[in-house]
């Protein structure tokens, strides 16, 4: 296990990793997630060993530090994510995000064009205010203190399941409150036009049982790879194994 500084109080993001050749592959996770468990049976398909990997868990996420007076914003994430990357001495990483973690990853690439050569996003969220369901919209519905100290928190782990819950359990409640509100607030510019501006390679993976991806022309027509998955959800990476790992591989 690695760590790094992410905030002026010294609190630790932490990872673990693999190691091997560049350009490594950096795996982020969702809202109320963890990295080993969305991604490690992945990068250990054939078709992507020998590849050097890091799975990162975000602030208040799993093995991290969850400070107090943390933001947790995206912008708060990128950076955190940006510490693990400078940290470990990477240029040019392919960032593989699901959920909140595409999110992250898109503004990690906005904002520091010398760590990213690639994304793969997962069922990110690209613009704010995404419709209601149990999860971020579902969590920041509750105010702060309702979630954390109000019995939310617990209502929230009945609703999602025990999948989710297995790691959302993980999360401190307060970062993933903040995390929540701050994945509905988005980013300005927004997710979307942060992605359809960028000139690297982009691939984005959408579970076919969730429809039609919103936009998906004009995502197409900015040179982002719209992805498909036939059998899956929102999460892909468990629901066709082989798909999601040709994809991160690079083949059609």
């Amino acid at each position: 296990m690695r760590e790094t500084r992410f905030d002026a109080r010294g609190s630790r993001v932490r990872w673990t990793e693999v190691e091997g050749a560049d350009p490594a592959r950096v795996y982020v996770h969702g809202l109320g997630a963890a990295s080993t468990v969305y991604h490690a049976h992945i990068a250990a398909r054939p078709e992507l060993v020998g590849r050097r990997s890091l799975f990162v868990d975000l602030p208040g996420h799993g093995i991290s530090d969850r400070p107090a007076d943390f933001g947790y914003t995206l912008e708060d994430h990128a950076s955190a994510l940006a510490a693990v990357l400078d940290e470990s001495r990477i240029t040019g990483a392919e960032i593989v995000g699901h959920s909140m973690g595409g999110s992250v990853a898109i503004v990690l690439a906005h904002r520091r064009p010398d760590l990213v050569s690639r994304l793969v996003l997962t069922e990110a969220n690209l613009d704010p205010n995404p419709p209601m369901t149990a999860g971020s919209s579902g969590i920041a519905a509750y105010d702060e203190d309702g979630f954390t100290c109000g019995g939310g928190y617990a209502r929230v782990l009945e609703e999602v399941g025990p999948t989710w819950a297995a790691t959302m359990r993980l999360a401190d409640p307060r970062a993933l409150h903040r995390s929540a509100v701050g994945l509905m607030a988005g980013t300005r510019p927004t997710m979307r036009r942060m992605l359809t501006a960028l000139t690297l390679d982009r691939v984005y993976l959408q579970g076919a049982s969730n429809g039609e991806l919103l936009g998906h022309d004009a995502l197409e027509a900015s040179g982002v790879r719209v992805v498909t998955v036939p059998g899956a959800g929102h999460n892909v990476m468990f629901d066709n194994v082989d798909a999601f790992a040709a994809a991160v591989a690079g083949r059609p």
